[in-house]
């Protein structure tokens, strides 16, 4: 075969696989592209559920424990961005000639509250997922957290 004939076919080749995954990356769940609904958390919570209770084997007793962690995580989370959009918050910081130094207090002091009435709640439904496990399936946990701490 040709040399130019081959270069041809192999351009033709990567730019349909380029775009033909372009394609497939475009349409489908947005999940981390705009604020979620209650839909799209409840599909999360359910897909993470499913998944989790796969690779760690999990019984009926471990995912009932494994939901109720997901609800005290997700409580946490909501209290955490409750009081309004992130992102408004930061610019009414700095719209003023001076940065402001008394709401942005305010504002660590209404999260940091936020986190300290939802973390024990967190901790102790984390504490009966983790103690309702067999030293297997905590093992595999442990395994699956080490392995994965590099994903951000």
């Amino acid at each position: 075969m040709k040399t130019w004939i081959r270069r041809t076919l192999i351009g033709l080749t990567a730019t349909t696989v380029l775009l033909g995954g372009l394609a497939a990356c475009s349409h489908g769940p947005r999940f981390g592209h705009g604020p979620m609904t209650d839909a799209d958390v409840a599909q999360l919570r359910e897909r993470f559920i499913a998944k989790a209770g796969s690779k760690l084997d999990l019984g009926a007793a471990q995912k009932t424990r494994l939901a109720t962690l997901a609800d005290a995580l997700q409580a946490q989370r909501s209290a955490l961005v409750a009081g309004g959009e992130p992102r408004a918050e930061l610019q009414a910081l700095v719209a003023g000639t001076n940065f402001d130094r008394a709401r942005a207090q305010a504002l660590v002091e209404g999260k940091t509250a936020a986190v300290r009435d939802k973390a024990p709640a967190v901790v102790t439904a984390m504490a009966d997922f983790f103690d309702s496990l067999n030293p297997a399936q905590q093992q595999k946990l442990r395994d699956m957290l080490a392995r994965d701490r590099h994903r951000g």
